[in-house]
């Protein structure tokens, strides 16, 4: 007699088999997996001369993200799939874009049957991870490289920046940084600043943040022109920023804010770089200036309560991540400073209510906080 069994158990079954099995590969049964859903991108000007290439990979069906800079300047683009022999289609324009970010996500004609689409990781790594890069250095199409998580940095605007060991050329540009779950963790952006190649990833919370609108010609994609004196500092300011170069970005946000006082984003940048300075007066004053033009910002409250901390003034510090939590509730990060904060303060019972809330949002912010409170 065959025994029958509910759907759901049966679907259950077939994920965890699957969860198995993964869990088992190796790295090169791993790369074989994923490598379907990486691409090689190549730009052209308005003449059909090449311009540069980079990378990429399928984030849905029909769109993939690389970086900005790839396509930036460019008349014309294509995508060229790596599985099997290859097959190129052309890119139509940019549906979203995150400048900040240095990220675009492009749209391609294609059947959408053939792309295979990347799973974005919804952790960031820990230091000392394995990951490895697969993308197109120096037109090597589908080079895989592997190596380490060096370093996780946070950007103030909500972003992380990763840093990695795998060796990385430029065309590697978009490249998506993997973890050993065939996750991507972030898109490679080369950096060079004095003469150093750093390797660096935009974390992949940050691509999850895409939203796909309408389409954009690549040729829209101009850069801002060169007069814009507050925006090329500002640029500078985040490449020094992006390498924790804290001393020279702040040079750079300042000079922004100079020329154009009513820019939040840049006064929050020196904020940041002045808490990393240990100047916490002067950033309590570059974050309330943020705050004056942006009341309604819970990131600014958030690091506002940062700088209070750092220059003990910890009442202060509370009322502000407290706001911030209201403002946005679901935020484990502002649960876990505003317990930290009562923690610090004395207040053991204020910071066992919040890190109970902290629990229920994010299980490894929780765990941290118990290390750090042990």
């Amino acid at each position: 007699m065959i025994r029958k069994y509910p759907r759901f158990l049966a679907f259950a079954l077939i994920l965890f088999l699957s969860a198995v099995a993964r869990a088992d590969e190796n790295l090169p049964t791993l790369v074989k997996r994923v490598k379907p859903a990486v691409v090689a991108i190549a730009t052209y000007d308005a003449n059909g001369e090449a311009l540069m290439t980079g990378s990429g990979f399928f984030l849905k069906p029909g769109q993939v993200v690389t970086n900005l800079h790839v396509v930036r300047g460019a008349a014309r683009a294509e995508i060229k799939t790596l599985d099997g022999k290859g097959k190129v289609f052309p890119v139509t324009g940019a549906v979203a874009v995150d400048e900040e970010g240095d990220l675009a996500l492009l749209n391609v004609e294609m059947p959408l049957e053939r792309a295979r689409v990347s799973e974005l990781a919804t952790e960031l790594p820990d230091e000392g991870e394995t990951i490895f890069v697969i993308g197109n250095p120096l037109k090597l199409e589908g080079s895989v490289s592997d190596g380490i998580v060096s370093a996780v940095r946070e950007v103030p605007n909500s972003y992380r920046i990763i840093q990695i060991t795998a060796p990385i050329s430029h065309g590697n540009s978009g490249s998506p940084v993997f973890n050993l779950r065939g996750q991507v963790l972030g898109v490679v952006t080369v950096k060079v600043t004095n003469g150093q190649n750093i390797n660096l990833a935009i974390a992949a919370a940050r691509v999850g943040e895409l939203r796909a609108g309408t389409v954009r010609p690549l040729a829209d994609l101009s850069s801002k022109p060169k007069s814009d004196v507050a925006e090329s500092a500002y640029r500078n300011g985040l490449e020094s920023l992006w390498l924790g170069n804290y001393d020279s970005a702040v040079g750079y946000f300042e000079n922004a804010v100079n020329k154009n006082p009513k820019r939040a984003d840049a006064w929050v940048k020196v904020g940041y770089c002045k808490v990393k300075q240990g100047k916490n007066q002067e950033a309590i004053r570059a974050y309330l200036e943020a705050l004056q033009l942006k009341p309604a910002d819970p990131d600014i409250r958030n690091k506002l309560g940062d700088a209070y901390y750092y220059a003990g003034r910890m009442r202060e510090a509370i009322d502000e991540y407290t706001e911030a939590a209201r403002m946005r509730p679901g935020n484990a990060e502002f649960f876990y400073n505003l317990a930290i904060a009562y923690f610090e303060s004395g207040n053991l019972t204020a910071a066992a209510t919040q890190a109970r809330t902290l629990q229920r949002l994010d299980a490894k912010l929780y765990e941290r906080y118990l290390r750090e409170t042990m």
